[in-house]
């Protein structure tokens, strides 16, 4: 991969992401290239990584062996048209939300299609990205797809590519549920006399210290939960109340909603 030119069609923050890791791992900035009609945005990639760019697709995008997909979905359709006929011997790469493989495929020509879910956490290098891989995609185009993806953190393959629906529900709208229970933590802080600065070191640093020590145990997370917990004391009385309100029900539900939008947002775009 190392001598292979990379096409990015698309050069926002989760493109931004990946090129600043591989540049920083050393790859050569020319062989990079990234078409994005934003001149703001070019200009930025240029400044920051020193890449190639491109306002529009051109016989240029031939070279690439990889070609990485990072547009919205609504505009892929678009945006895909004038590449189309350089790009059809290209291992493509989807980061895009809600565009189905059998879709890119049709759109480039190519069968040799990689979908990714990552979520935002891979700006800063820690996120996580669900793979799933059309039958076409060989083992050393799959390794390709996971070092591409290394600057921004972990991988999980999964077999079938329904399956991504649910990866969207979990970790890709995951940052949004863990920032949502750390604005009802600083509130409940705010409540009790603390200030929101205050509640907000708590919750951040309580969330990362229990998320680590949950990664650094091979022990589930419900016996975690339990040794926290003595019966009659303040963890138990919190999580009684929790349950009494339905909570992990509720979230749970929420979840396979997130999952279900998902699956109509392919139906729609892919």
């Amino acid at each position: 991969m190392s001598n292979e030119v990379l096409a990015f069609i698309g050069g926002g923050n989760m493109a931004a992401a990946i090129i600043g890791g591989l540049r920083a791992s050393g790859r050569p900035a020319d062989s990079i290239l990234v078409v994005d009609p934003g001149e703001a945005q070019r200009e930025k990639l240029r400044a920051d990584h020193g890449v190639r760019t491109f306002a529009a697709a051109d016989a240029a995008l031939a070279q690439a062996g990889v070609v990485v997909w990072a547009v919205k979905p609504q505009l892929f359709q678009a945006a895909a048209a004038p590449c189309a006929a350089h790009i059809a011997g290209a291992l493509q790469l989807s980061v895009m939300a809600g565009i189905r493989s059998d879709a890119i495929a049709r759109a480039t020509g190519s069968q040799r299609v990689v979908r990714s879910m990552p979520n935002t956490p891979a700006l800063i290098g820690q996120g996580i990205a669900g793979l799933y891989a059309r039958d076409a995609v060989s083992a050393a185009e799959k390794a390709t797809a996971e070092a591409l993806l290394a600057p921004t953190g972990r991988t999980l393959w999964v077999a079938r590519e329904e399956d991504l629906d649910a990866v969207t529900a979990l970790s890709g709208s995951g940052p949004a549920y863990v920032f949502y229970f750390v604005e009802a933590m600083v509130q409940a802080a705010q409540e009790m006399g603390l200030s929101a600065e205050q509640g907000k070191q708590l919750a951040l640093a309580t969330f990362a210290g229990a998320t680590s020590l949950a990664q650094a145990s091979n022990e589930p997370p419900a016996v975690l939960r339990e040794r926290v917990t003595s019966k009659g004391g303040t963890t138990y009385a919190a999580l009684t109340s929790l349950e009494a309100s339905g909570v992990k029900a509720a979230f749970v539900k929420a979840l396979k909603a997130a999952q279900q939008r998902a699956k109509e947002l392919g139906d729609e775009f892919g």
